[in-house]
C-alpha cells in the first residue's frame, strides 16, 4: 500500500512538473544568472591508443550535475518524495562535449535517465565511448610515456551564461580496469577559462591530462630482444674462416633481418620527425652491420692476395705481424702461446730453406769433386797421350762424362732457383693471409664492444 501509495504521488508530481516545463531554455529565474555545473570525469577502460593516427579511445563514466529552478516541490506535500528518475530528454541538459573529439560518429549522448531531487539538483550519469585525438611522442618508444588530453567545455553557452566546475582535482580512476598495454600515473583535472578570437565572451572548460606510462615487456621480446641478439652476429662474421665463402652472405643476412624488424617498427610509429628510440638502435645497428661487411670485403682482398702481390710492408710487419697478432692471439699452423714465434721461425728456417741450400751445397760440392776428379783424369790422360801417344776410348769417355756433370749442376741451379722463388712467394702469400687474420680478429672486438655498449645505452635509456 505504500509503494503504491508513492507511486501515486510520483505520477501526480511528473504531471504537475512537466505541465508548462520547457526543456529548450536554460531553466534559471533571472537571465543574466550564471548556470553552474558540475563535472565529473570516471575513467572505466582503456580501449585503444592508436599511435599512428594519434587517437585515444577511451570507456568514460561522465557526470554531470545541476540546478533547475523550475523543477522544485515540496517533498512533504508529495508524502516525503525526494527524488524521482525519469528520461534525460524531458529536461534541459548542458551542451557539454569533448573538445578534442576525433570520432567520425556525432551522435546524440546515450538517453540515460536523470535524478531529479525536491530541492531541483539534476545528476546525469551517462557512459561515453570517447575517441580523442593525442599528441603521441614516440622518441622514446618502447619506454615512452604519453599525456592526452580530454577537454570538455559547452559549445554554445559562454562563461557567463554556463559555469563548469570539477567537483574533484583529478578524474576518478577507483574503478579502473586494468590495461595490458599501459600503466595509468594519474588523471589531473585543470579549469581553464579561455577567449577566442571569434567571440569578446569568456569560455570555460575543464581538460582531463591522463598520463600514461607505456608497458614494455611485450616490445622487449618481440623488437628489440631479437635485434640484440642478431646483431651479435655481426661481429661474428670476422671470426668465420675466409675460405669458407660465407662472410659476405652472413652480414647481408643479417642486415636483411634487421630491415624486417624496422619496417614492423615502422608501420605502428607515426610518421613523424622524432625517431623512436629501438628506431635508433635499429639504424645504428644496420649501419654498423653495413661497415662490417665492407671491411669483410677489404679483408678478404688482403687475405687472397698472391705471389702476384707487394710484400707486406715494414711497418704492417713490425705493428701487426709482431705485435697485433701477440695481442689478438693469432699464431701460425703449429704456433701456441707457450711456444715462442722466433724459435719456430728459426726451426723453419733451419728444415726449410737452410736445409735445401746446405743439401745443395752437398750436391754441388759433391759435382764439383767430380768435376775437379774429371780435370785431373783429362790431365792424366793427355800426360799420358803426350808421353806414350796413346788415343783411344777412355779418353772420349771421360771427357763425355765431365760434360754431363757440368749440364747436371747446371739444371740443379736452376731447380733450385725455381723451388727459392716459389717458397719466397708462398711466404708472401701466408704474410698477407695472416695480416687479413689478423684484422678480422681485431675488427671482431671492435664491433662486439660496440654492440655491447649501444645494447646498454638502450637499456639506460630505459632506466
Amino acid at each position: 500500500a505504500v509503494e503504491s501509495a508513492k507511486g501515486k504521488y510520483a505520477h501526480m508530481l511528473f504531471n504537475e512538473l512537466f505541465e508548462d516545463y520547457s526543456n529548450a531554455l536554460r531553466p534559471v529565474e533571472d537571465t543574466d544568472k550564471v548556470l553552474n555545473v558540475t563535472l565529473q570525469i570516471t575513467l572505466s577502460q582503456i580501449k585503444d591508443m592508436d599511435e599512428r593516427n594519434q587517437i585515444l579511445s577511451a570507456y568514460l563514466w561522465i557526470r554531470q550535475s545541476w540546478y533547475d529552478a523550475y523543477l522544485k516541490w515540496d517533498k512533504d506535500k508529495y508524502d516525503g518524495l525526494d527524488s524521482i528518475r525519469i528520461p534525460s530528454n524531458l529536461v534541459w541538459r548542458p551542451d557539454i562535449v569533448l573538445y578534442n573529439k576525433a570520432d567520425d560518429d556525432f551522435s546524440e549522448p546515450v538517453n540515460t535517465n536523470v535524478v531529479l531531487r525536491y530541492d531541483g539538483k539534476i545528476t546525469w550519469d551517462a557512459p561515453a565511448i570517447t575517441k580523442s585525438s593525442c599528441v603521441v611522442d614516440v622518441s622514446y618508444f618502447p619506454f615512452d610515456s604519453q599525456q592526452c588530453n580530454l577537454t570538455f567545455g559547452s559549445w554554445t553557452y559562454n562563461g557567463n551564461q554556463v559555469d563548469i566546475i570539477n567537483s574533484l582535482d583529478s578524474g576518478d580512476l577507483s574503478d579502473f580496469i586494468e590495461d595490458v598495454e599501459w600503466e595509468i600515473h594519474g588523471m589531473p583535472a585543470v579549469k581553464n577559462v579561455i577567449t577566442y578570437g571569434c567571440c569578446s565572451e569568456p569560455y570555460p572548460d575543464v581538460t582531463f591530462t591522463l598520463i600514461l606510462k607505456r608497458k614494455s615487456s611485450f616490445y622487449i621480446f618481440n623488437l628489440l630482444l631479437p635485434c640484440i641478439l642478431i646483431s651479435f652476429l655481426a661481429p661474428l662474421g670476422f671470426y668465420l674462416p675466409a675460405d669458407s665463402g660465407e662472410k659476405v652472405s652472413l652480414g647481408v643476412t643479417v642486415l636483411l633481418a634487421l630491415t624486417v624488424f624496422q619496417l614492423m617498427v615502422a608501420e605502428i610509429m607515426p610518421p613523424s620527425e622524432n625517431v623512436p628510440l629501438i628506431g635508433k638502435y635499429y639504424i645504428a645497428t644496420m649501419t654498423m652491420i653495413t661497415a662490417s661487411t665492407a671491411l669483410t670485403i677489404i679483408i678478404m682482398n688482403l687475405h687472397h692476395c698472391g705471389s702476384e702481390a707487394k710484400p707486406v710492408p715494414r711497418w704492417a710487419r713490425v705493428v701487426i705481424l709482431d705485435y697485433m697478432s701477440k695481442i689478438f692471439f693469432v699464431y701460425d699452423v703449429g704456433e701456441n702461446c707457450t711456444s715462442p714465434k722466433r724459435e719456430k721461425e728459426e726451426e723453419r728456417k733451419l728444415e726449410g730453406d737452410d736445409g735445401s741450400q746446405r743439401r745443395h751445397k752437398e750436391v754441388k760440392s759433391h759435382l764439383s769433386n767430380r768435376n775437379d776428379d774429371c780435370d785431373l783424369k783429362e790431365k792424366f790422360n793427355g800426360n799420358l797421350n803426350k808421353s806414350y801417344g796413346v788415343h783411344g776410348e777412355n779418353v772420349r769417355e771421360t771427357v763425355n762424362c765431365c760434360s754431363c756433370y757440368k749440364m747436371l749442376i747446371k739444371n740443379i741451379e736452376y731447380i733450385a732457383n725455381c723451388v727459392r722463388d716459389h717458397k719466397a712467394n708462398r711466404a708472401k702469400g701466408i704474410e698477407w693471409k695472416k695480416v687479413a687474420k689478423v684484422m678480422d680478429r681485431f675488427f671482431m672486438w671492435i664491433f662486439f664492444i660496440m654492440v655491447f655498449f649501444m645494447s646498454v645505452l638502450i637499456v639506460g635509456k630505459a632506466a
